[in-house]
């Protein structure tokens, strides 16, 4: 900002002097380097801050109501699925079971013995030995029999399901967290969390996206890697599995999520990383030197041109992240614009120059040239 404050205001108070060939301030056209815009494709790369969640955190519940006999598992350890988190009190339901089998043993009893009747009465019926109402009745009950035993056969089931529900199992791989009951407690049933279980083999990577990037991000195959907190890459990589349509406006960020393979169970859910998102391509894009876009007193970006007259011409620009030591310029200059790149206290606004191709060479001879004056 210094520098370009300087170079527009010696502008202002040499510009008709030198741009005035032959008047009394008049001087030869200083040697300034530049390069020239060319548009090109360009991979696009994006770093932001990220967090990590597993890929399924699993609330643990009784399914029936009881009293807590034993806690089966160390908390904060890996559980297996279908293991055996808790243990209810099961007495209680062994015997609603054995009661429902003797209830269904009862129904089935019955059902048989209406099953008899009504062959019996059936071919009484055909020999008109006995009404046709006598015939309706054993016919209703043995339906009816039938219907009880699969109302018992039914109320079996449920009994065995509250005896296999006392053992409150885990539904996935993960690790357990702390419970929040102990032996002793009594449990009314799902109203009442007991833990945790997080699945962290796979876990998710959520971040956010600026809305300035989101239309560049929006389309193509984005690979998610991740780094670590000193920015070193994990070895950890996968293909962005969703980013919102919607611009949170709290945040003016769109939601994005990835999900990671964490075989080796290197990323913990909480953790904060950072993500390095690739695959986006911008089209025509230019790319400058970072020390020949400057900023105008106003904070935006401006760079200092050389017209086809061979005078300093600023140019406001638009510009979207760095890629190395280079700024990408998405708006403000056209391909064959020449862009001086060192040399800006010799060629303020409006002064006539002789812009030569920017190379190593020229760039130090620039440097040094300034350096002195």
């Amino acid at each position: 900002m210094t520098v370009l404050s300087s170079a527009l205001l010696l502008g202002c108070g040499q510009g008709a002097d030198a741009q005035a060939p032959g008047g009394p301030g008049a001087r030869q056209a200083a040697p300034v380097p530049v390069v020239e815009v060319k548009p090109e494709q360009l991979e696009l790369t994006y770093e932001y801050p990220a967090q990590i969640a597993g890929l399924r955190e699993v609330e643990i519940r009784a399914r029936v109501a009881g009293i807590i006999e034993r806690r089966l598992f160390e908390e904060g350890a890996r559980v297996k699925k279908g293991q055996s988190l808790y243990s209810l009190d099961n007495a209680p339901y062994q015997t609603a079971l054995a009661r429902a089998l003797a209830d269904e043993n009862a129904a089935r009893v019955r059902a048989a013995q209406a099953e008899r009747d009504y062959k019996r009465v059936m071919p009484l019926a055909e020999s008109k030995a006995v009404s046709q109402s006598e015939l309706d009745g054993a016919q209703s009950a043995f339906e009816i029999a039938k219907a009880d035993l699969l109302v018992a056969s039914a109320a079996v089931r449920t009994a065995r399901l509250n005896l296999e529900y006392a053992r409150v199992e885990s539904p996935v791989n993960g690790f357990a967290s702390r419970s929040l009951y102990s032996e002793g407690s009594f449990v009314s049933g799902p109203s009442e969390l007991l833990t945790t279980v997080t699945q962290i083999d796979q876990v998710y990577v959520n971040f956010g996206i600026p809305g300035k990037d989101h239309d560049q991000l929006r389309n193509g195959n984005l690979v998610v890697e991740v780094l670590g907190a000193d920015g070193q890459p994990l070895g950890l990589k996968a293909k962005l599995g969703f980013q919102d349509v919607r611009v949170n406006p709290a945040t003016g960020t769109v939601d994005a999520r990835a999900v990671l393979a964490n075989n080796k169970e290197v990323l913990s859910p909480g953790q904060f990383v950072r993500v390095r998102v690739s695959g986006a391509v911008q089209k025509d894009a230019v790319l400058l030197p970072q020390r020949a876009v400057l900023e105008n007193p106003a904070g935006g970006k401006i760079v200092m041109t050389v017209s086809p007259e061979n005078t300093v011409a600023p140019r406001p620009v638009q510009v979207a992240q760095w890629k190395g030591d280079q700024w990408v310029v998405t708006d403000g200059l056209k391909s064959g614009d020449k862009v001086i790149t060192d040399g800006f206290m010799k060629a303020p606004p409006g002064t006539l120059v002789q812009p030569v191709m920017a190379t190593a060479q020229a760039t130090a001879v620039a440097e040094q040239t300034e350096s002195k004056q």
